[in-house]
């Protein structure tokens, strides 16, 4: 269900949208008072409050010590100033309360009207000049477009130096596009046409690590060609690509023998076939050896997009087609739907397609590289229809320990949208050790927007995100990132925010600490005040646990691993009971703080496999 809500309409608004909307107030009144509590919290911590802080009824702070620091909101940039934080947030609660009421008198137009109000003056609550982020993977796909209009190293370098400043700490860097390399490759047919006399990946490569950032090459996987990119550089619209052009039979075809789907633009390789599979891997092991990448990102890991219920189909390469009727007696171009056992075969030939090279490849780079992080572009569709429409099987490529990062592609405009496209995946019980990591779509995003949904994904038990793309990455959201989770300024030098893929035991011990900030914070601010054996009580199992994470990420071992893990177990199972008085006025939070110690139990769970920390 979409949220889109036209202001002055007053068609009827039934049940289950009445309560979606309903829902998607309630929890951004969580997300706003959830990132207003992560800096408040930083700012106590340092002997910082803030003076809208010191007049909450609910922040009060007695200490008459601390320094006045006011925080910038959102509603400073658009203008409204009229209201502090507190009456904000009560006027938006009462429209809350009240939008059952005005459904129930039928009064849709005014319940839309209210609706947005109340979610533009939320909007405007969020903190925007103080930093909301914890360790995390802030990702962004650099995309082939960005690179091709920098054209050199220096202009490159401004490139990096803004993502560098807002924040961004992992670069998805466009290698391989369409067939083309962005380098010059002896292993591929072409470099990029619009590229000469230039490797950007050597740049890139230089210019991320020398700011603490990481590279990994993104590359096509099996779309060999593009239409698109044909007219931009002046060629046939049907030309399949350098690769394809030289070796035809390396196609994959659909049902009708075409090579590029209707109604799509793009033409793939036949992962069935061997030589395929032997020039994908050839290739990417040069990009992994002959340049520093700190990782690989496959994107188009999976065949196009089909539909078989309406004829439509693909797959039928000439090796594939040899190699299962090798094994069937048949020739899939001769059957259909209508034939569920022989169709089930097809189906799982050409996802074992896919799986098997992922294994493969993923086994022999890490031969070549051990700490290379392989990462996956993918659709967030339900299972079973994506393996039947694009045979993208990647719960069983996590499971396996194939892949480091999976990147579900969950674009979406509006933030209940996407956390409807990731909630899944999130609470998936099928991915192992692997982590996941949203993609957010910046294109036509607002940027407050934009914000909403890095809280969302922050409130939630992941490691961070990775945002599409660079192109899109406007002055706006420049400034904004820069505020709310720049680079941190450290006293020591080399010492440098951790990357949860890379470090996931300092992650988890630095992200554990802020959320003692904040329980702390709340404990001294709550009305009514909690007994002083319950917060002793509370202090002394989060201090054990605080020991036990510090330990570990000092110094891993089994051992250590073993005695964090147990700790946070016993923790998480008495959180509820020791939040109680927290549950019943704030239950919002309370699953923030339960998620976040699930995203720490993840990164142990990561790191574990990361660094073979198997038990003696």
């Amino acid at each position: 269900m979409r949220l889109d809500v036209a202001p002055n309409s007053n068609e009827p608004i039934d049940n289950n949208q009445a309560i979606a909307l309903q829902q998607e107030l309630e929890n951004l009144i969580g997300r706003v008072e959830s990132a207003n509590l992560t800096v408040s919290a930083d700012a106590a911590n340092v002997g910082e409050v803030t003076s809208e802080d010191k007049q909450s009824s609910r922040h009060q702070d007695t200490s008459q010590s601390l320094k006045e620091q006011p925080t910038q909101l959102a509603s400073t940039k658009l203008g409204a100033l009229g209201m502090s934080k507190e009456q904000a947030l009560a006027q938006v609660k009462v429209i809350a309360k009240n939008f059952p009421l005005l459904i129930a008198q039928k009064n849709y137009a005014l319940a839309r009207q209210q609706w947005l109000k109340a979610k533009t003056t939320l909007w405007q609550q969020f903190p925007v000049d103080q930093r909301i982020a914890q360790p995390e993977i802030r990702a962004v796909w650099l995309d082939r477009g960005t690179i091709v209009r920098a054209g050199s190293k220096a202009r490159l370098a401004q490139i990096f130096d803004r993502l560098a400043q807002a924040g961004i700490n992992t670069v998805f860097f466009e290698t391989v596009n369409a067939s083309y390399t962005i380098y010059p490759s002896q292993v591929a047919k072409e470099q990029n046409p619009l590229i000469r006399g230039w490797d950007p990946l050597a740049d890139a490569v230089k210019l991320a690590h020398e700011r603490d950032m990481e590279l990994h090459a993104w590359v096509w996987t099996f779309a060999a060609g593009n239409q698109r990119h044909n007219e931009i550089l002046n060629l046939n619209p049907d030309y399949p690509g350098p690769v394809l052009a030289a070796h035809p039979d390396w196609a994959n075809y659909d049902n009708l023998g075409n090579m590029i789907p209707v109604g799509q633009t793009k033409p793939f390789f036949d992962p069935a076939n061997p030589q395929v599979r032997q020039y994908l891997l050839k290739l990417y092991e040069e990009i992994v050896t002959k340049y520093n990448v700190d990782g690989l990102q496959l994107d188009y890991i999976r065949y196009p997009f089909q539909d078989p219920s309406a004829g439509r189909s693909y797959g039928y390469g000439k090796a594939a087609r040899a190699q299962f009727q090798q094994l069937t007696g048949v020739d899939p171009v001769n059957i259909s739907p209508s034939q569920p056992d022989l169709w089930q075969k097809w189906t799982t030939f050409r996802t074992q397609q896919v799986d098997s090279f992922v294994a493969q490849l993923s086994q022999q780079l890490r031969q070549k590289r051990p700490n290379l992080i392989l990462s996956v572009a993918v659709f967030p569709l339900p299972e079973l229809e994506r393996i039947q429409k694009i045979q993208q099987n990647w719960e069983t490529w996590a499971r396996q320990g194939d892949v480091d990062l999976i990147v579900p592609m969950t674009y979406a405009l509006d933030t209940s949208r996407f956390q409807r496209l990731a909630q899944p995946w999130i609470a998936s019980k099928k991915l192992g050790s692997t982590l996941l990591v949203p993609g957010i779509r910046l294109l036509s995003l607002p940027t407050i927007g934009a914000l909403d949904q890095l809280q969302l994904v922050r409130d939630l038990p992941v490691s961070g995100y990775a945002l599409f793309a660079a192109e899109n990455f406007n002055n706006d959201l420049q400034k904004l990132f820069s505020s709310t989770q720049g680079r941190v300024q450290s006293t020591t030098p080399t010492k440098t925010e951790p990357i949860p893929h890379r470090q996931p035991f300092q992650t988890a011990a630095i992200r554990y600490i802020a959320l003692q900030r904040e329980w702390k914070f709340v404990f001294q601010n709550d009305q009514p005040q909690r007994p002083t054996q319950t917060i002793s009580d509370f202090n002394n199992q989060a201090e054990v646990l605080r020991s036990a994470l510090n330990q570990l990420a000092a110094s891993p071992n089994p051992s250590k691993l073993l005695v964090a893990r147990a700790s946070l177990t016993r923790f998480q199972s008495q959180f509820r009971v020791l939040m109680s008085q927290e549950l019943k006025s704030n239950s919002y939070q309370v699953k923030v703080w339960e998620n976040r110690l699930v995203t720490i139990e993840r990164l142990l769970r990561y790191g574990e496999r990361r660094l073979q920390l198997r038990p003696y």
